[in-house]
């Protein structure tokens, strides 16, 4: 396989999870995700 083959399908991938993560951080996943955490991290140390 030549060496311009080879990459193409790990930067196909990547723009891909690019894209998807974009995508759920416009849907307002990054907040739902950052206040999970705090609460499992609250809970660990027994202040939740």
């Amino acid at each position: 396989m030549s060496a311009a083959k080879r990459w193409v399908p790990g930067a196909v991938l990547a723009a891909v999870g690019l894209v998807l993560m974009l995508a759920g951080y416009g849907a307002g996943g990054a907040d739902v995700v950052f206040s999970k955490a705090v609460n499992i991290c609250l809970e660990c140390i027994g202040i939740g």
